[in-house]
């Protein structure tokens, strides 16, 4: 199984670009985070290792991750996207609390069937799927 790493790099040999050493720090950075995180507070962590790279590199960087199969965007609904890894990580879908923002990643297949067998009745060729359910953890429910 190729790194992520290897993966930038085909995925940049193929499009013509160089990889950077500012590349290679934005990937090690948002590797060793599991959260999920923002553009912002990805280059707040980047520029404290480089203060060479600027906000603008980040974004794009992440965006080549997204294209790249390394990463992806989720939308939590709080007006930012959030990037979490997606190579070498398992399908999920995500709790997020209300209350904390707290989120958790859930695999359940009773809802993968599910989604699966709601596609064949429709005759809908299902591509991928997000689901976020919203609420309030157990921790803000008791405050």
């Amino acid at each position: 199984m190729k790194t992520e790493k290897q993966m930038l790099e085909d995925f940049l040999e193929k499009r013509g670009l160089r990889n950077t050493p500012q590349r290679d720090v934005i990937l090690e950075e948002f590797l060793r985070r599991e959260a999920h995180t923002t553009a912002a507070e990805l280059y707040q962590i980047v520029k404290q290792r480089d203060r060479t790279i600027g906000q603008a590199t980040v974004y794009r960087t992440l965006k080549l991750f997204c294209e790249a199969g390394i990463a992806r965007e989720v939308d939590f609904g709080e007006g930012v996207m959030r990037y979490e890894h997606l190579y070498g990580h398992a399908h999920h879908d995500h709790l997020i609390c209300r209350g904390c923002g707290r989120t958790i990643e859930v695999v359940d297949t009773v809802i993968e069937e599910l989604q699966k067998r709601l596609s064949a009745q429709y005759g809908f060729q299902l591509t991928g799927h997000e689901l976020n359910l919203y609420g309030l953890c157990e921790k803000c429910r008791n405050k």
